[in-house]
């Protein structure tokens, strides 16, 4: 296969994904012009982030507000777990990016890429707690069409696969048997078996098998 030019890291990554799929909750953090909603937003994050369970009620009383209010800022408990979330894999999705920049882009950089995510979302102790707390919601929210972070992910995807694809490695790779956008999805999909397996099938997590799945869908080989 051919190559194109090596990648630079870029948080570019990020914005792709709120492009795709915004929501009510994620336009008035993005604006800036709800100051509330963001304090609201990284009172949950932090909590998130330090292994408890975001309540609705305990996050109000520490805002010195009451849960009318927080819910008028931010809407329900999962729209603001689903940005809490998605605010997390954002720099994720841009550590691999970094963690990768240095090998040729192409079919194996995007599985490298994709399986550094997956490895670190499974290594990230605060999210497995999450996944083991509320396994239902979890994979309700991640998984599935009632929260936005499956369409940003995929739209994130779609997006390395243009960047990182070029000349030969695309007709390789894509060969007129499938389009980007239905290949960005089968790998996202993949990414979530291994990254959820305990949860779907009651297997471990696995980067490793994570890795050869994409790279057979890739035909990185």
């Amino acid at each position: 296969m051919t190559t194109a030019q090596t990648a630079a890291p870029t948080d570019e990554i990020g914005r792709i994904g709120l492009d795709a799929a915004p929501s009510w909750l994620s336009s008035r953090l993005r604006g800036g012009e709800h100051p509330d909603a963001v304090r609201a937003f990284e009172g949950a994050r932090d909590v998130f982030i330090s292994g408890r369970r975001i309540d609705m009620g305990t996050l109000a009383a520490g805002l010195g507000v009451d849960r009318t209010s927080l819910f008028r800022w931010v809407g329900n408990r999962d729209a603001l777990l689903s940005e809490v979330l998605w605010s997390l894999a954002v720099p994720t999705l841009v550590h691999a990016d970094a963690a990768t920049a240095d090998r040729p882009a192409g079919a194996g950089r995007i599985a490298d890429l994709l399986t550094r995510f997956v490895d670190d979302l499974n290594t990230a102790d605060y999210f497995r707690d999450f996944l083991r707390r509320e396994p239902a919601r979890a994979l309700r929210l991640l998984t599935t069409k009632e929260s936005p972070i499956q369409r940003r992910y995929v739209a994130s995807v779609e997006w390395l696969l243009a960047r990182d694809l070029a000349g030969g490695d695309r007709d390789a790779v894509l060969g007129g048997a499938i389009d980007a956008r239905s290949l960005a999805y089968l790998l996202v999909r993949v990414s979530e078996t291994f990254t959820y397996a305990d949860l779907i099938s009651g297997d471990q997590p696995s980067a490793q098998r994570a890795h050869q799945a994409f790279r057979l869908l890739l035909h990185a080989d």
